[in-house]
């Protein structure tokens, strides 16, 4: 059966009723005056949902978690985290709600899951709110990502709740609607293990396996074969970051997914220049999630995944700390592969190079270029791909140093690098982060077609179109230094 039909939606409790222990049945507050302030509608049909149902007033209240569908049991869930390194045992969601899982019409579940619902038992002082602002760039990013082939979760619907949030200053309210694989994180595992009871994390696990991870099931250890699943699918996932320039800003464990899906769109951020230490989040006073620390703190962060399974790996502690590490140590190799063939690919080259020994050297050396010259990194790739088509004019008036970007591209055009791999590698356009602020402060002020243009911009990345130079521009002098915050 679809989600819904004509109105009528379905939400399985699956999490929920399986794990009961690690939620918390809630409800979300009022929202006064609803009001609509952005649709994805084609995620919408691929979830079965009728778009126009969603625009009434029923709809809007599924939107808004006020108005729960028969035989739904919407959760606060709970998890614990490493935040800046420091543990928290009981975190969860603080502003936020499982509506429960949608069945699409090819059977696979997804999560409907608010943000700024309101106050809940995780709150720990907080409002529970959330403002326009911040959920906007939420739904702008993850759609961007997901529109770069990068795993996401994405943005089904922002809200306007009517309401009047404070922050440093006085806000519009609103509600985002999110849909996911599922929103079990390393925390959920942290979380669970903190109760002391394995039953309790063997059920959890086991219930990250059917829904996520189905080959787990039949390997050999297949709580092992979890974390052999997970680990590689964040070895993928932040190689994709790096590449593409994306900068996270809060890699908490309770913000990485074991689905492996880029998940919470608070400060993050695209680089401009390119800049190994870039760095944008307010609240990241020492620097621990700059772009070029991204893989280490991916994998610290799985280390805490190994020790929350600990219990499930091996009746034998110390066998199941060297099970563990033995699978951890895969990251570092997996990350290097896939940072190194999507590479290849942004210049061009070959996915295997065993034939190519100049190729390793061509990558190392464009990243040392590019940190010396402060060139505008996606820019620079794009622009690239006319190079390889004979017109490097473009890419060579990005260096003050020409000479250093001649002798590079030298021994780079002598691999013949394919142009047309290159386009469909290196976007055109990216949420740039003086576009995106533009936007939302006029969508913040009541006029949304900033936000609009910029979303279909950004939403079909790869395809130069005339009369958008301004979105593939990178920022003008007199901005920054950026700085985002994370909306709390």
């Amino acid at each position: 059966m679809s989600a819904a039909l004509q109105g009528t939606v379905v939400l399985n409790g699956q999490f929920a009723h399986e794990l009961p222990e690690l939620s918390i049945a809630w409800k979300a507050e009022p929202t006064p005056e609803p009001n609509l302030l952005v649709l994805n509608t084609r995620l919408a049909g691929d979830l079965g949902l009728e778009a126009g149902w969603l625009r009434s007033a029923e709809g809007l209240g599924l939107l808004t978690g006020t108005a729960v569908p028969e035989g739904a049991t919407p959760v606060a869930q709970g998890y614990a985290g490493h935040q800046f390194g420091s543990y928290s045992p009981r975190l969860g969601d603080g502003r936020a709600l499982l509506m429960g899982e949608l069945r699409g019409p090819d059977g696979t579940l997804h999560d409907l899951h608010l943000k700024g619902s309101g106050r809940t038992p995780f709150s720990r002082g907080g409002d529970g709110l959330a403002a326009m602002g911040p959920m906007l760039r939420e739904y702008l990013v993850s759609e961007a990502m997901h529109a770069l082939g990068i795993p996401t979760t994405r943005a089904l619907a922002v809200v306007a709740t009517g309401t009047t949030i404070r922050r440093d200053t006085a806000l519009p309210g609103a509600v985002l609607s999110r849909i996911a694989s599922s929103h079990l994180r390393v925390g959920s595992f942290q979380y669970a293990r903190a109760q002391g009871d394995v039953d309790l994390l063997r059920r959890l696990a086991d219930h990250a396996i059917a829904r996520l991870h189905p080959e787990a099931a039949t390997a050999e250890h297949p709580y092992r074969a979890l974390f052999d699943a997970v680990v590689s699918a964040q070895a993928q996932l932040v190689a994709q970051w790096m590449l593409i320039g994306f900068v996270h800003g809060v890699m908490n464990t309770d913000n990485m997914t074991i689905s492996g899906e880029t998940i919470d769109y608070g400060p993050c951020a695209f680089m401009d220049r390119f800049d190994p230490a870039a760095l944008y989040s307010s609240i990241d006073a020492e620097g621990r999630y700059a772009y070029r620390n991204q893989p280490v703190i991916a994998e610290w962060n799985l280390a805490r995944l190994a020790e929350a399974l600990l219990p499930l790996l091996d009746d034998d502690e110390d066998q199941a700390v060297e099970t563990a590490m033995s699978s951890l140590r895969s990251f570092r190799d997996q990350y290097s592969a896939a940072w190194s063939t999507g590479m290849r690919g942004k210049l061009g080259l070959a996915p295997v190079d065993a034939e190519v020994p100049e190729a390793p050297a061509v990558v190392d050396d464009v990243i040392a270029l590019l940190q010396q010259q402060g060139v505008d990194y996606t820019t620079f790739f794009r622009r690239l791909g006319a190079a390889a088509r004979g017109d490097s004019d473009p890419v060579r008036s990005l260096f003050a140093d020409t000479a250093a970007y001649d002798a590079w591209a030298a021994a780079w055009s002598v691999l013949e690098p394919d142009a047309d791999l290159m386009d469909r590698t290196n976007p055109a356009y990216i949420p740039r982060n003086h576009l995106v602020e533009e936007a939302l402060a006029a969508a913040t002020a009541g006029n949304l077609e900033p936000f609009g243009e910029l979303l279909d911009v950004v939403t079909d990345p790869y395809r130069e179109r005339p009369g958008l130079e301004r979105y593939a521009s990178g920022a003008p002098e007199d901005f920054g230094p950026y700085r985002t915050f994370c909306g709390t």
